[in-house]
């Protein structure tokens, strides 16, 4: 996993997009062009709350051609331990924020002759910035979104004005016109990519369907915006400055330890993907204190935070 170097941004603009969504604009605070990235990226959002410390990964919706500024879009998630409700709650224009430099692990593929986009929910974001990134390419896109309602879906209004509008398909469970999954991917041409990104159910059902029709693995791209909250097995977590080792029971997340031993500076930056060929969910979990490196290693999604 690439090491995230970290610098102060400040909000220019914090606009509502729905009840529950909002859009930050970050520029850098000497004016000048912010880190390049590509469709797709994400950065580590670093926040402060007394003695509560948050390290949430948002995607980067704005486009790759332009670096004046990045945005990402926050969904206040109903049982947020913190993050969502921070930027929602606290964060207001002129305020500065700790950020990462870019990182992508949800890239368009170079060989792809056509680019399926397949969201759910504040899933949409990562696409945002493909999208524009595919402005000015000759290679084809189409985009379906899913949503609950007209007044659920963000960024409606610009998808709507967009210039090739015709590859934007919305769809709104309440009125009708949901996804019909099975047919979608029953007609993907030869040479398609599919990127999923969304909650579980939507990328549990893209599985299954594209199993199910016999589409190859490696045609196949997903990035999980949450997850369930609840633990696992036992495990025991080493501190390698320290040579400290403390076992984290059934019961417990290596976040919730760590706010228990309280380290002197931690952060925790987590990266989502999926192992295959088991589809077992895991995160890549990066532990620091201040610049130190504590460990690194594969452990179950349900056990990082």
């Amino acid at each position: 996993m690439s090491d995230y170097q970290m610098f102060e941004v400040q909000v220019s603009q914090v606009e509502p997009l729905t009840e529950q969504v909002k859009r930050f604009t970050l520029v850098a605070t000497d004016g000048k062009p912010l880190p390049a990235f590509t469709g797709g990226s994400h950065i580590i959002v670093q926040m402060s709350d007394g003695d509560n410390q948050y390290s949430n990964a948002y995607s980067l919706l704005s486009s790759p051609h332009d670096t004046s500024c990045y945005q990402i879009a926050v969904r206040l998630e109903e049982n947020s331990r913190g993050g969502s409700r921070f930027l929602h709650q606290q964060v207001k224009v002129g305020d500065r924020l700790t950020i990462s430099t870019p990182n992508n692990l949800f890239a368009l593929i170079p060989s792809a002759r056509k680019h399926l986009f397949i969201a759910g929910g504040i899933g949409i974001t990562p696409f945002l910035s493909h999208m524009a990134e595919l402005q000015h390419s000759d290679v084809d896109w189409q985009l379906h979104y899913c949503s609950r309602n007209p007044e659920s879906c963000a960024f409606r209004d610009e998808l709507v004005q967009h210039p090739q509008a015709e590859k934007v398909h919305l769809h709104h469970s309440s009125t009708g016109t949901r996804l019909e999954l099975a047919r979608l991917l029953a007609d993907i041409e030869p040479g398609t990519h599919v990127y999923t990104c969304g909650p579980e159910a939507l990328i549990e059902a893209v599985r299954s369907e594209a199993a199910r029709l016999d589409i190859a693995a490696d045609t196949l791209h997903f990035e999980q915006f949450a997850i369930e909250d609840k633990t696992g097995d036992a495990f025991t977590l080493v501190l390698a400055r320290s040579g400290k080792e403390f076992v984290v029971p059934e019961e417990m997340t290596i976040c919730r330890l760590l706010k228990i031993i309280k380290p002197r500076k931690w952060n925790v930056y987590v990266v989502k993907g999926y192992a295959e060929p088991a589809k077992q969910q895991y995160w890549k979990v990066k532990l620091t204190i201040g610049i130190n490196i504590l460990a690194m290693k594969s452990v179950p999604a349900s056990k990082v935070c």
